[in-house]
């Protein structure tokens, strides 16, 4: 009890003295939490901001994956590489975890768009070592660095050791490290289309409203059955036995709003639907999304893409 009542009197000293109504909800629910949270959120409408802790460094998890995507479609554009490239399964790559591709054999062929959006919506280990073997992570990691990110890094393949030179901090962040404002930054680039090319920014998202888990920050706002169309939620989520994070786009009917929360450290590490962190991500983003959008989610979503950012 002494631990949860520091880290209560901690966030909310963090708290900027003319700290939001919103940012102090967030704030309560955070300190009641049995972990840490990062949390940071943007009105891509009004330009508010809200968090907590968001310049803290965290485990990615499989949130990582989310750059990996990106520079997978920035090479698409600069023709390096096509969504229609086959890429071939392979028993060095199969390994346990999320995903459905360690069940098949090997010698399978897909193609890079199918593998990615294993990837994202199923958050497909397998398929995230055959994207990484297309892809690459040195220049993953060169446009991470590009957008300015200086606490985000994609170290290895998942289950695999790391190889070769490695920045002294990847034991302790394991497959990935991030803050929840960069993540914001990097879902945030999707939707204006800083890569320039809309159609490809439109599969993007579009990929991301097909995510299969909903036990995050879906969980109190969706309100329809998103198996027979598109969510109006575009996120990747990240899970490990103390972590459980959640970026994602939300289309509300006031305008898109981003919402970037990061849990780590979690007392409950259990792996069921009613996980505390995957509960309390749920309740954040409620919040945030009942302040700036009382209304909810868009019922239909008819401008996925945002206008291009002047650089």
């Amino acid at each position: 009890m002494k631990k949860l009542w520091l880290v209560s009197v901690f966030l909310l000293i963090a708290l900027p003295a003319q700290a939001s109504d919103l940012e102090k909800k967030l704030a309560e629910l955070a300190a009641s939490h049995h972990g840490g949270v990062a949390l940071y959120a943007k009105n891509l409408t009004t330009g508010e901001t809200v968090s907590l802790d968001s310049a803290r460094p965290v485990q990615t998890a499989s949130v990582i994956k989310l750059p990996l995507m990106l520079q997978a479609f920035e090479q698409v554009k600069m023709g390096k590489l096509k969504l229609s490239d086959p890429v071939v399964l392979t028993k060095d790559n199969q390994v346990p975890g999320s995903g459905v591709l360690n069940l098949m054999d090997p010698g399978l062929t897909l193609s890079l768009k199918d593998a990615i959006t294993l990837m994202m919506t199923l958050s497909d280990n397998t398929a995230t070592n055959v994207v990484i073997d297309s892809v690459g992570l040195r220049p993953t990691n060169e446009m991470i660095a590009r957008m300015g990110l200086k606490n985000t890094y994609f170290y290895k393949k998942v289950y695999k050791k790391a190889e070769g030179p490695m920045p002294p901090d990847q034991k302790q962040f394991g497959l990935g490290k991030t803050t929840a404002e960069e993540m914001a930054r990097v879902i945030e680039s999707i939707y204006h289309c800083d890569l320039g090319d809309r159609e490809l920014c439109l599969q993007m998202i579009t990929i991301m409203r097909n995510q299969q888990y909903r036990d995050m920050l879906p969980r109190y706002l969706e309100k329809s059955d998103t198996s027979e169309d598109l969510s109006a939620i575009a996120d990747k989520i990240g899970a490990l036995d103390d972590v459980r994070s959640d970026v994602a786009l939300v289309y509300t009917q006031r305008g898109p709003i981003i919402i970037s929360i990061f849990t780590y450290n979690n007392e409950d590490k259990s792996w069921t639907p009613e996980n505390k962190a995957e509960i309390l991500i749920g309740h954040l983003a409620r919040v945030i999304v009942d302040a700036w959008s009382p209304e909810g989610l868009a019922a239909k979503v008819s401008e996925p893409i945002g206008t291009a950012r002047v650089k």
